[in-house]
């Protein structure tokens, strides 16, 4: 087949006129990625994708929807990733338009498509091979694709079987509903219960074949590359490359461990920090012969951030301080740790403010979980509080946690500590931490601990 090359100061892309006068075929190239980076990529998208509650294995084209359709509200899209293995997938349809992005893998993919109308291979079969196009894209390349419902596709690997994917995607149904739904599938949709499977028509065993028995040799191809022209001397030697450090690539990923994470963050106001505690606060019944330390800091949420009870408050605040620590909090604990093992001091992952919620050293329980040395809930449910410490060799702390709601529907949050040294090594300790603790560990602590508050209850 005859072979020009042109080049082009942009995407390198594909403009396919449908032989049904449909929507036409459209391919743009859009970046290429680093040696091998495709088969990795895959299989770590591939991995959690599996992890997905909406996975389902089905037609060689592993896919999950990540994001519904809200047809109360006007809203019929929906989002797919899916993926294609080494082996390819069927030829099939859908009655909608689609439009996805993709990661081709380290063996480069092919994309085949025919825009021959139901109506034209009713009338002649080999309409269906007439129309046939194929798109070539590189080695671990970013592409996109969009085509009209009714287009018939197929993905492959250039050498199926090879052990490299095809692609891996990331697909935009502009609407769930559009095209010529068959009525049960229709009604799927419209239940919110469809998936890529369900909207797919597989091509019929006869077309298939005569699809299956045409060489791609023979086939209209446009081949899409970047950096270097296809099948130059770069280009093939580019080819080689990451087809053998893609395999590698993809074997060295799956030794780690696929772990992802997710972390929400509300709206938060500034910690404050007061000049003495607040009046009628627990920390006055504590250390009060003397104290060589004193601090309090302080969060005010709007109306309807936190709970109506303070209690209840405190105990989502409480959670927060043990299960959210500041990881710049939790690095400086173990840095402190490992010097003081020696002196046989406590220890702790927690900042020392909160360190006894992890102990055994209690008056009682609050909210039936965590161990204090003293709490106070008024009876009209609008302040709580609870007073935490510890002794150790060097000094003695105590620290009050106070969350107080208003008349107007605000809540404060208050964080004061206290602390009674016993010997020269104390002194020395809280003069090398009174800085850090004041300008950092509190406040930090204080705003992680209502953060994670916060987003459990939205």
């Amino acid at each position: 087949m005859l072979a020009t090359t042109e080049a082009v100061g942009a995407f390198p892309a594909v403009r396919l006129q449908s032989h049904a006068g449909g929507l036409p075929v459209e391919v743009s190239l859009i970046a290429q990625l680093g040696i091998g980076a495709g088969n990795a990529l895959i299989d770590a998208a591939n991995a959690r994708q599996r992890g997905h509650a909406a996975y389902i294995d089905a037609l060689d084209e592993p896919s999950a929807r990540i994001a519904d359709p809200d047809f109360a509200k006007g809203d019929a899209t929906s989002l797919y990733t899916f993926a294609v293995g080494d082996g390819g997938h069927p030829f099939h349809r859908h009655a909608g338009h689609r439009v996805f992005t993709a990661i081709s893998g380290s063996g480069g993919t092919r994309l085949r498509f025919s825009t021959a109308s139901q109506s034209q291979v009713d009338d002649n079969p080999k309409a269906f091979v007439d129309a046939l196009r194929h798109v070539v894209i590189p080695p671990d390349c970013l592409f996109t694709v969009r085509f009209g419902g009714g287009t018939w596709h197929q993905f492959q690997p250039l050498k199926p079987r090879s052990g490299h994917p095809a692609l891996f995607a990331l697909s935009c149904h502009t609407d769930e509903l559009g095209g010529d739904l068959p009525a049960d599938v229709r009604a799927l949709v419209a239940a919110n219960a469809a998936d890529i499977p369900t909207l797919t028509e597989v091509l019929p065993d006869a077309l298939r074949a005569m699809a299956d028995a045409v060489h791609p040799d023979a086939v209209p191809t446009i081949t899409l590359a970047l950096d270097a022209p296809p099948h130059s001397l770069m280009a093939r030697a580019c080819s080689i490359t990451r087809r053998n450090i893609g395999k590698v690539r993809t074997h060295l990923g799956r030794l780690r461990a696929k772990r992802s994470w997710r972390t929400p963050r509300a709206a938060m106001p500034p910690v404050v920090q007061l000049d003495a505690s607040a009046a009628g606060s627990l920390l006055a019944l504590h250390l009060s012969e003397r104290n060589d330390h004193d601090d309090a800091f302080a969060m005010t949420l709007p109306v309807g951030a936190m709970p109506a009870r303070a209690d209840a408050s405190l105990a989502a605040i409480l959670e927060g301080f043990v299960e959210n620590s500041p990881a710049g909090v939790g690095v400086l604990m173990r840095v402190r740790n490992v010097l003081v093992a020696p002196l046989r001091l406590r220890t702790s992952p927690l900042g020392c403010p909160v360190s006894s919620l992890l102990g055994t050293n209690h008056n009682g329980l609050f909210a039936d979980r965590f161990p204090v040395l003293d709490q106070r809930v008024d009876a009209d449910g609008m302040r709580a509080q609870v007073v935490l410490g510890a002794d150790d060799k060097h000094l003695r702390f105590r620290s009050c946690v106070d969350v107080h709601r208003h008349d107007d529907g605000r809540t404060t949050i208050r964080l004061s500590n206290r602390v009674q040294v016993r010997n020269g090594f104390g002194r020395f300790y809280m003069a090398a931490i009174d800085r850090v603790h004041r300008r950092y560990i509190a406040p930090a602590m204080l705003r992680a601990a209502v953060a994670h508050a916060l987003t459990a209850r939205a």
